[in-house]
């Protein structure tokens, strides 16, 4: 089976993407700019016994997506897709250039459109199926200078929803997964180990592991009768 895994050489798509190679997937790692991280995490992938490889395209462009996953599909349908790639430029509303709210939605949320809606109907043709959306805290519960980030990942739920309505029928499961905060160099510059205390009831951040397990349950066949749903992972903030 194989597994198609957006933003797959971030910190958090790593995880997902050794999540899914431990079960016996064939994962598929998309990357735009962290192409040499990717590559990087197919050999290690490999070396473990795993069995991937790596594509590069702009999920901005919906036409080089497009192009891309022709190529992917040439080699059998994904029968999991999870959408992991995002972005943010954080600024108050009040100062929010357009290109900044534009580009956060575009990665985001355009890019579940470009990265799931070519693959529907080949996976919808195998009659199984496993669609998830990495969502984040900042949907449900806002986050100052975060209007764009907010909105993107709020519009992922309002997607999955829908979008599992359609495909129920076909064998196909369609969820969310919400993080909070989620350890990485990224939340690491803004966020220490007191102010993590402070904002998050268990007192730490999550692990990429940990929410890459969750996925990975979400994507097994014991799931199977979950769907349309946003499953937070946020020890307890929301």
């Amino acid at each position: 089976m194989r597994a198609l895994v957006t933003g797959g050489a971030s910190p958090l798509g790593a995880a997902i993407c050794r999540r899914l190679a431990a079960d016996g997937r064939h994962v598929l790692i998309h990357a735009f700019a962290g192409l040499a991280r990717a590559e990087a995490l197919a050999r290690e992938i490999e070396a473990a016994g795993g069995s991937a490889e790596c594509f590069a395209c702009d999920l901005r462009d919906g036409g080089a997506t497009r192009t891309a996953l022709e190529g992917v599909l040439a080699a059998g349908a994904p029968q999991v897709v999870v959408h992991n790639a995002g972005t943010h430029d954080d600024a108050p509303m009040a100062g929010m250039r357009p290109e900044q709210w534009q580009d956060v939605i575009d990665v985001s949320l355009g890019g579940f459109y470009a990265a799931v809606q070519p693959l529907l109907l080949p996976m919808i043709g195998t009659r199984w199926g496993r669609i998830i959306a990495v969502s984040s805290v900042s949907a449900i519960m806002g986050n100052r200078g975060q209007v764009n980030y907010a909105a993107a990942k709020a519009g992922l739920i309002g997607a999955v929803r829908s979008l599992a309505r359609e495909v129920a029928s076909r064998g196909v499961t369609v969820n969310a997964v919400v993080p909070g905060v989620i350890a990485s160099p990224a939340v690491e510059q803004v966020l220490d180990a007191k102010r993590i205390a402070e904002i998050v009831p268990m007192r730490r951040a999550g692990t990429p592991e940990e929410v890459a397990e969750l996925i990975g349950f979400l994507c097994s066949d014991k799931a199977g009768y979950i769907t349309g749903q946003a499953i937070s992972i946020n020890g307890g903030m929301a």
